[in-house]
C-alpha cells in the first residue's frame, strides 16, 4: 500500500513539473529554470491563500469575531490563522519537492526551517511596512511592493542556501533545460 501511494505521489509530483516546465520557455531568457518554479508555486500559494481568506472571512467566520473563550479574534484576523493552515504545507510541500527537490536535508530539518523563514518573512514584512510607511513616507501600498520584492527575493535564496540546502553531487531537475538546449541538437 505504502508503494503506492509513493508511486501515486511521485506521478502526481512528475505532472505538476511537467506541467509548470512547459510554460517555461518564453521565461528562458529572464530567469533559470528554478527561479521560474519559485515563482509559479509561491504565486499558485498566494492566490491559494487569498483565496481561503476570502472565504474563511465571508463564509466561515461570516465577519463575525472568533471568540475561542481565553480571547477573541477579529474575523481578519482570524482568516490569516485559518488561511496559513492550509497555506503553510502546501508551500512547503511545492517548495519540497518542486522547487528544491534535491535537497539532501531530512523532511523535518527542512519543515523547521520554512516555519522559521515564514516567521522571519512575516516580521521583514512589519518591519519594512512600518518604516517604509512611517519614516520614509511611502503610500502603504507602494511600501508593500516594495516590502514583497525584498522579502520574496530573501525568502527564495535563503530557501535555496538553507532550508533546502542541495547536496553538491545532485544537480537541480532541469528536464526543460536538457531537452531544448543548443548542446542537445
Amino acid at each position: 500500500m505504502l508503494n503506492f501511494v509513493h508511486f501515486k505521489s511521485n506521478r502526481v509530483k512528475d505532472w505538476v513539473i511537467s506541467f509548470i516546465d512547459f510554460f517555461y520557455p518564453p521565461f528562458r531568457r529572464l530567469m533559470p529554470l528554478q527561479t521560474f518554479r519559485y515563482a509559479v508555486c509561491g504565486g499558485t500559494n498566494t492566490l491559494l491563500d487569498i483565496f481561503i481568506y476570502f472565504v474563511a472571512y465571508n463564509f466561515i467566520l461570516k465577519k463575525e469575531i472568533l471568540d475561542l473563550g481565553f480571547y477573541a479574534f477579529e474575523p481578519h484576523i482570524a482568516a490569516i490563522f485559518i488561511a496559513f493552515l492550509i497555506s503553510f504545507p502546501t508551500g512547503f510541500l511545492l517548495n519540497r519537492y518542486i522547487v528544491f527537490p534535491g535537497s539532501a536535508l531530512k523532511g523535518q530539518t527542512q519543515l523547521f526551517r520554512y516555519l522559521l523563514l515564514v516567521v522571519i518573512c512575516i516580521l521583514l514584512n512589519y518591519v519594512f511596512i512600518k518604516f517604509f510607511v512611517e519614516y520614509l513616507n511611502i503610500y502603504p501600498t507602494v511600501a508593500k511592493i516594495i516590502t514583497t520584492v525584498i522579502v520574496v527575493s530573501f525568502s527564495y535564496v535563503t530557501q535555496k542556501k538553507f532550508t533546502f540546502k542541495q547536496s553538491m553531487d545532485e544537480p537541480l531537475n532541469t528536464q526543460v533545460d536538457d531537452q531544448q538546449s543548443p548542446d542537445s541538437h
